[in-house]
């Protein structure tokens, strides 16, 4: 069987706001979180308490990705900074 190899370049990965797509979605977890908090006595009874405890995973989880986004996105900006800056040397100046 022959290995299939795409027959044209990938596309570039879209960029968009990363951190606050992260952010509203690790508050959308907290928030499922604090909402079934007051019924964790109903989803005991029926065996769902798991539920609970993977909104509040999800939100733990969120935190690590907002930390890990701001820091690629300060990265990114430095390597875009740093890139402009040699253009401009390169150029001498002008």
């Amino acid at each position: 069987m022959a290995k299939w190899t795409p027959t044209h370049e990938a596309p570039e990965p879209l960029e968009g706001p990363v951190v606050a797509t992260i952010t509203g979605g690790t508050i959308l977890w907290f928030v499922l979180f604090l909402v079934q908090l007051p019924f964790y006595g109903w989803f005991d009874d029926h065996g769902h308490t798991w539920w609970v405890w993977t909104c509040l995973a999800g939100a733990g989880l969120g935190l690590i990705g907002i930390w890990y986004v701001r820091g690629r996105d300060a990265a990114l900006k430095r390597a875009a900074a740093a890139k402009a800056g040699t253009a401009d040397a390169a150029d001498g100046g002008h």
